[in-house]
């Protein structure tokens, strides 16, 4: 399998007045096509600004940071955003979604940012929310979907540019034990499709779904866990 993200000697400093923060301390971590990875770690440890440095939402301080072959660790704004929308699906805790735009209208937005037109637009967020299960559910609004629902949607929008990642930041904290294993199902057929998954989460039942446990302790990657036996 090809290298979809290598990280190299990563280092982030957060700096308050004369105070250095050391967020991630020299971070090594290769990820290939179509693994299936949870990060995770408690308070404090780093996890949520890995997500940001794979997520192209920040730079490192040091250390390199490949990208499908391209190195982003120094890139400007811009050029970051162009690679977000290419080449990342976020799915996030809060699902993120406009109140005022319908799920389809939702899902259509990363292809309005890339340039499609709408008919193309229309027919590519239909189809996948379809995929997703709520072709039935495409012109209600989010307070008109439950929790599960919305999180479909906020699943949709992130694979409807078929990134080549998909990149979920707790993704099953906001809702029921239940919806959270439907969810989580959703992520293995999304997976077995052939896309990276990379899971942000700090309970131990949802990273049993991952192939692959990268544990993390005071910014630096303590233990990295193969599963055997992933739930399914």
């Amino acid at each position: 399998m090809e290298t979809v993200i290598n990280l190299d000697k990563i280092v982030k400093n957060y700096y308050i007045g004369s105070i250095v923060v050391e967020a991630l301390r020299s971070v090594d971590i290769e990820i290939k096509t179509n693994e299936y990875v949870a990060i995770m770690g408690p308070s404090g440890s780093g996890k949520s600004t890995l997500m940001n440095l794979i997520g192209a939402l920040d730079t490192p301080t040091s250390g390199s940071y490949v990208l499908n072959g391209t190195d982003v660790s120094k890139m400007d704004d811009n050029r970051l955003a162009e690679i977000r929308n290419q080449e990342i699906g976020f799915i996030f805790q809060t699902f993120n979604l406009l109140p005022r735009y319908t799920a389809l209208e939702n899902v259509m937005l990363p292809l309005v940012y890339a340039g499609i037109g709408k008919s193309d637009r229309v027919t590519m967020a239909t189809k996948t929310l379809t995929e997703v299960g709520l072709l039935d559910r495409m012109e209600h609004k989010p307070n008109e979907l439950s929790g599960g629902q919305r999180q479909r949607v906020a699943v949709a929008r992130a694979l409807v540019n078929s990134p080549s990642i998909i990149l979920a930041d707790e993704p099953t904290g906001n809702l029921d034990s239940k919806t959270s294993i439907d969810i989580m199902k959703l992520f293995g057929e999304i997976h077995s499709k052939g896309n990276t998954i990379i899971l942000v989460t700090h309970e131990e039942d949802i990273a049993r779904f991952a192939h692959r446990i990268i544990r993390l302790i005071d910014g630096m990657v303590d233990r990295v866990e193969i599963n055997k036996n992933p739930l399914k």
